[in-house]
């Protein structure tokens, strides 16, 4: 709990709180917890006067503690899946299998190659509530992906269909965001907790953001068009990293 924590609080200040583990009450009063949204709940967590988790969590790395300096009710779920992730790597690794993909509802990790020499290969979804299905390919060896989206889990209030991710700015879940956002790092607790906070900046502030830090990152936004594409870091940016779509031949 204390890595967990202590990762979730660097990334928060790093990303200037666009990643908040402290929104658990927003998280559950609009109805992404085990209780249907509550009205009361809602106004509540909107009118909260908020300080971000990483000024308000102090953590002893040395002894393992952490001690909350003002009232904070704690959300993992951007942070958490990707942890267990590298749990499940680190299992295998400490048996000594070298080569392997491991996920946890579409958060993965991957090691070595796979039995024919090739790299492990891992779908970045259409953005498509309705239906899915891969939008393009990444190959990936020794590197975990993770994905932030708008599309898979989400509440209806009042005919508005909100997403599970919450901006800490108002307490709310985003108005306004990417469809989706797909990190590629060392760690898959890593890339689980920038993809919610590259979806909470968006494409300017994030890829800004995601530039400043050599991360390697795709946004997907919805356009009168179809989904414009926003890529970031070598990994997308290189020539030779293709994918296949239903489209034919693409840039990841």
């Amino acid at each position: 709990m204390a890595e967990v924590l202590d990762l979730g609080v660097r990334i928060g200040a790093v990303s200037g709180g666009a990643f908040d583990i402290g929104m658990g009450d927003a998280v559950r009063a609009w109805g992404f917890g085990p209780e249907a949204a509550s009205a009361g709940a809602i106004r509540a967590a909107m009118a909260a006067a908020r300080r971000p988790a990483h000024e308000v969590l102090e953590i002893d790395r040395a002894a393992g503690l952490v001690r909350k300096h003002t009232p904070i009710m704690l959300d993992l779920n951007g942070i958490a899946k990707g942890f267990g992730v590298d749990k499940l790597a680190g299992t295998l690794q400490g048996f000594g299998i070298t080569a392997f993909l491991v996920g946890i509802d579409g958060e993965m990790r991957a090691s070595g190659l796979r039995p024919n020499g090739m790299p492990w290969t891992v779908a970045v979804e259409t953005p498509d509530p309705e239906r899915r299905a891969p939008r393009s390919i990444l190959t990936l060896t020794d590197a975990a992906v993770a994905t932030s989206g708008d599309y898979r889990h989400h509440v209806t209030v009042r005919g508005w269909r909100l997403s599970h991710t919450m901006d800490p700015a108002t307490g709310g879940p985003l108005r306004s965001s990417p469809a989706s956002v797909t990190v590629v790092a060392g760690t898959c607790a890593e890339a689980d907790a920038w993809a919610s906070a590259l979806m909470v900046l968006g494409p300017q502030a994030g890829g800004e953001l995601a530039a400043r830090l050599d991360l390697d990152a795709l946004f997907l936004m919805r356009e009168t068009g179809g989904i414009r594409t926003h890529a970031v870091g070598a990994l997308f940016d290189n020539p030779t990293a293709w994918a296949v779509s239903r489209e034919g031949l693409v840039r990841a």
